[in-house]
């Protein structure tokens, strides 16, 4: 869906441009932004907004009839004397006219002109808006007049704030214009610890006011995904004391800014929409693999192995950055292993397609790498599945299931493991995923056994597993539970008389082993 001129507007309006002319209203749909100057050969700009550079008032007359005529449903032009010429101009063009205040820089326009622009074709998927919407939403909630900015202190996103702006002071105005704040208040924040605390915490930080820096109350508060930060949320006071509860809203606001951050880094990851959807049809067999082959300058017919990458810990936000980021990493240490690797982010995880590969060793040194190269860039960890090499690449999305069962099937001391040689833990996670989704396959004694465990806060299902497990050698399972081995005698006689096992039986002994593993998954 295309961003309007009238939502562009509402984020960015005042105080960088004003509307001078809207000939087709403010409803106009924007596909995108151009910058032109008047020296340039022209070209054509179906329903962007233009930025014309370089000439101000009406010398930008004629580059604004020009830009008209050649699909532009909006120009921007620096304001500069009577600007009745270009009204008239823009009038007759059929073009909405922006004049932008003469101090607004021009990179700074276009920075959040195109953020704006971005966000209003993809919004999150959670429902919750873009930055503006966000700052917005915020500036309601406390009262204050709303900045988020990035860690290089570059403005993303801003509430509007018309009806308070004798209340705006120097370092927004300055900020927003894409310009240095007061350096006196810049070095005061550094040396009262401000920017590490916003740096190192998620608490809500409190700025008094400088009525001699024309710098009024703030709150600011960083914006987090796990132990990195994003960015910062600042809140001026504006012509109302801040809300009674404004520290919370931050803390709030602050997280949702985290998955905006997020999801914006994200789509800025290597290789373009059409490449990623290729290769996610590869991965899955939707695409035709000669179409792939013919894409990307691969061979067909030779041989492919899937790897796969899975975020283990962190919280939801920091496995999403470190997701987008493990994207790069893996592309770059694929692409020293196999000059054509193919990388893409799917579903929580990132996989590696290696072309004419038919063997595991490069593919466990690559995952190494990214293993440690992952815990070193982000402090989480990640663990790698190595799936089987196939034969030629229409056999890619069979790679990647044993690569995913891999990662299902992996113990939480491994980093790194291949399907050849995990095969039996593989198959024994499936067999218990079909009792899990199988409850007719349950047997009815060792859910008694379960009850009796959770009733008297017993652990007889870990002693008959250990027990199994040791093939019935008292003394070895015993040693694993650290427990005297008549201990454990008891322990397996009870569990037997409470759920009705079968122990001499071979078959009955399978099942039961069987079904006390699942039941031991489902209580963990």
């Amino acid at each position: 869906m295309d961003t309007t001129l009238r939502r562009l507007l509402a984020a960015i309006g005042e105080p960088l441009v004003e509307v001078a002319a809207a000939p087709a209203g403010l409803d106009v749909p924007l596909t995108g932004l151009a910058i032109v100057d008047p020296d340039d050969e022209p070209d054509r700009y179906p329903g962007q907004l233009v930025l014309v550079i370089g000439v101000r008032g009406r010398a930008a007359t004629a580059a604004l009839r020009a830009a008209a005529r050649r699909g532009a449903a909006a120009v921007a032009v620096k304001a500069g004397g009577p600007d009745h010429l270009l009204r008239a101009a823009a009038t007759d063009a059929g073009a909405a006219l922006l004049l932008v205040r003469p101090d607004v820089r021009w990179e700074r326009l276009e920075s959040l002109a195109r953020d704006v622009l971005h966000e209003g074709g993809a919004a999150g998927d959670d429902g919750s808006g873009d930055l503006y919407s966000l700052a917005q939403t915020v500036a309601l909630l406390t009262r204050g007049v709303v900045s988020i900015e990035d860690t290089a202190s570059r403005v993303l996103a801003y509430s509007r704030s018309d009806a308070d702006a004798a209340q705006i002071d120097e370092m927004r105005r300055l900020s927003i214009l894409g310009r240095q704040g007061p350096a006196d208040y810049l070095r005061m924040l550094r040396e009262w610890g401000v920017f590490d605390r916003l740096r190192d915490s998620e608490d809500v930080v409190q700025l008094d006011e400088h009525a001699e820096l024309g710098i009024r109350r703030r709150l600011a508060i960083g914006i987090h995904a796990g132990r990195r930060q994003l960015g910062t949320i600042w809140v001026q006071e504006g012509a109302e004391p801040f809300a009674e509860r404004a520290a919370e809203v931050l803390v709030g606001a602050a997280r949702v800014a985290a998955g905006h951050l997020v999801r914006r880094r994200s789509q800025q990851a290597p290789g373009g929409r059409w490449e990623r959807d290729l290769m996610v049809g590869l991965l899955d067999g939707r695409a035709s693999p000669d179409l792939v082959a013919g894409t990307f300058g691969l061979n067909e017919d030779a041989g492919a192995l899937v790897v796969a990458f899975a975020v283990r810990d962190g919280d939801a936000a920091a496995q999403e950055l470190v997701v987008a980021e493990l994207v790069e990493v893996v592309s770059v240490h694929a692409a020293a292993h196999r000059r054509a690797a193919l990388c893409a982010a799917v579903g929580g995880r990132v996989y590696a397609v290696l072309p004419e590969v038919h063997g595991t060793d490069g593919a466990l040194t690559l995952c190494t790498e990214v293993v440690a190269a992952a815990r070193r860039r982000s402090g989480i960890r990640v663990q790698a599945g190595i799936g089987s090499p196939a034969a030629e690449l229409a056999g890619v999305p069979g790679s990647r299931r044993e690569a995913d069962r891999v990662l299902d099937a992996m113990g939480e001391s491994q980093d790194v493991a291949v399907f050849g040689e995990i095969r039996a833990e593989v198959l024994l996670t499936q067999t218990l995923g079909l009792l899990a989704a199988n409850p007719d396959l349950r047997d009815p004694g060792v859910a008694r056994l379960v009850a009796y465990d959770r009733e008297h806060r017993t652990d007889l299902v870990g002693s008959v597993v250990a027990w199994l497990d040791a093939m019935g050698d008292v003394r070895t399972a015993a040693e694993r539970l650290t427990v005297h081995p008549n201990t454990l005698r008891y322990r397996v006689r009870r569990a037997t008389a409470i759920a009705g096992l079968r122990l001499d039986d071979p078959r009955a002994r399978l099942v039961h082993h069987l079904q006390l593993l699942a039941a031991g998954r489902d209580r963990s």
